[in-house]
């Protein structure tokens, strides 16, 4: 039961800091805009003496291959890409490829502006872990230049009493593999395709010959075999929402000896071009007791956002999916972890004001949302938020809120759901639970905290937050200690 006295629950702030290593660098394809540039600096390269080619790449080596794993295989990945401008009839040798893949390379630092927006889950493989402890993965946004996010991990064990002793993080961070020809949902497709109206005469034309499950090379040579047909006046709107669809959704596969500390979700797709933003993980059980990694991301690509559902089962292999209906709009969505009443339930911040819940029968499709909380304390004025997937207890689903107050101050406080019913509310903290202190106010953004997921352990809420933006810390609490200062609501 909520107890009616009201008192600030005990929050203690653990001795951990997650924070930015400007050492730890990708690679990234730099390939100049006027594209004319590019035949000038493949023809330079060809026209070094064999000898010179050795020494240059040789130099290359000597100063990058200690920051890389494989730095050849990334050079040659880049020369691929611009392998087209060469000109006709030419042989070069592998040192000139790698060479002409190192002057279209640069270094990207994953974490140099920032290392923020923490969420954790129970990691897959608990195996050898001692009684009473729990092994964890943690995502967290890294910001570099130009502000482009992607999606890093650390990982680590949770003790009995709430410490976290995290792994060292390795020194090399690597990107996936995309798969160069993904598979696709026949049944699936069509369903997103008639959300975005797109159904027509033109994708009926390209589906009709596709088998149920077809890969991208089968799409892209139905809209070719399209264009040849001169008498079809096929829809060139259409044929730009299947491209846009099929790059949008795709798989990617880290190397199977890989740390979680070295993978690095950076931005593939037009869509997230700009970024892949505070990704809320939590891990899902079907009804068959399976389970599956999801999260929910906001993908920026400089002029719109647009909700994405990354999956996955062992935190190798990944698939990126694009979130449809009507009700997917704006930046927060936290996924519950289970169906409720035979619905997937998600929340959501529809208006960017106000805290929402969706309930579908599809994973991928939401198209109504119900209002479930507004802002009515000072220190949430502004606006209100989640700050994660809910969490279940007894008493109810436990949910972390995020509230922005004057001068642009966020906190995070708490709120309980029925644990039938999630779009009541039953109880809620009056106070902030979590408020920047003045060591954590400076950063970034400043007077910021925030979180995109916590966890239970030994009932215990393990909460990490960002702190201004900039670097991430661990605050634990007392479940029994939080729902008792909760008010009936």
């Amino acid at each position: 039961m909520i107890n009616t006295k009201k008192s600030r629950p005990l929050i203690r702030r653990r001795e951990n800091k997650i924070e930015r290593n400007i050492s730890r660098v990708i690679t990234r394809a730099h390939i100049p805009g006027d594209l004319s540039r590019v035949s000038k600096i493949i023809n330079r390269v060809i026209n070094l003496s064999e000898s010179t080619a050795e020494r240059l790449l040789k130099n290359v080596m000597d100063d990058f291959y200690g920051r890389h794993k494989n730095i050849e295989l990334q050079l040659y990945k880049h020369f691929e890409k611009v392998k087209e401008y060469l000109p006709e009839n030419t042989l070069i040798n592998d040192t000139k490829k790698e060479l002409i893949g190192a002057y279209f390379t640069m270094e990207y630092s994953i974490e140099s502006a920032a290392l923020f927006n923490p969420s954790i889950v129970t990691h897959p493989d608990q195996n050898g872990v001692r009684n009473g402890e729990l092994r964890f993965i943690m995502s967290l946004r890294a910001t570099g230049e130009g502000h482009i996010s992607s999606i890093v991990f650390r990982s680590g064990i949770i003790q009995h009493d709430g410490k976290l002793l995290f792994d060292q993080p390795f020194e090399f961070v690597e990107t996936p593999v995309v798969l160069n020809d993904p598979t696709y949902d026949k049944k699936l497709f069509h369903l997103k395709l008639t959300d975005m109206k797109s159904w027509d005469k033109t994708s009926i034309r390209i589906f009709e010959k596709l088998p149920d499950i077809f890969t991208y090379g089968a799409l892209k040579e139905g809209i070719n075999e399209l264009y040849q047909d001169v008498e079809f006046a096929h829809n060139d709107q259409t044929i730009k929402n299947l491209n846009w669809l099929a790059n949008s959704n795709y798989k990617t596969k880290f190397n199977d000896d890989s740390r979680i500390s070295e993978r690095v979700i950076f931005p593939v797709s037009d869509n997230e071009s700009r970024g892949i933003e505070d990704a809320r993980f939590v891990r899902f059980f079907d009804d068959n007791g399976e389970s599956m990694y999801y999260a929910t991301y906001t993908a920026y690509n400089d002029e719109s956002i647009l909700p994405h559902l990354l999956e996955t089962k062992d935190f190798l292999n990944f698939n990126i999916i694009t979130l449809n209906g009507e009700a997917v709009q704006n930046k927060g969505m936290a996924l519950f972890p289970r169906k409720i009443n035979g619905k997937y339930a998600m929340l959501s911040r529809l208006d960017g004001e106000n805290n929402y819940i969706m309930f579908s029968d599809h994973l991928h499709f939401w198209n109504e949302a119900i209002l479930i909380q507004e802002p009515v304390m000072p220190w949430e004025f502004i606006q209100i938020g989640n700050c994660g997937s809910p969490l279940e207890t007894n008493e109810g689903w436990l949910v972390l809120t995020h509230g922005v107050g004057a001068m642009r101050q966020y906190s995070i406080s708490a709120i309980l759901l029925d644990l039938e019913d999630p779009s009541k509310i039953i109880a809620r903290l009056e106070e902030p639970l979590i408020v920047p202190t003045e060591k954590e106010r400076e950063g970034y953004v400043p007077n910021v905290v925030y979180s995109c997921g916590s966890l239970i352990h030994n009932n215990m809420l393990i909460i990490p937050y960002a702190m201004s933006d900039i670097a991430t810390g661990i605050a634990t609490v007392g479940i029994r200690d939080l729902i008792d200062c909760m008010s009936p609501f």
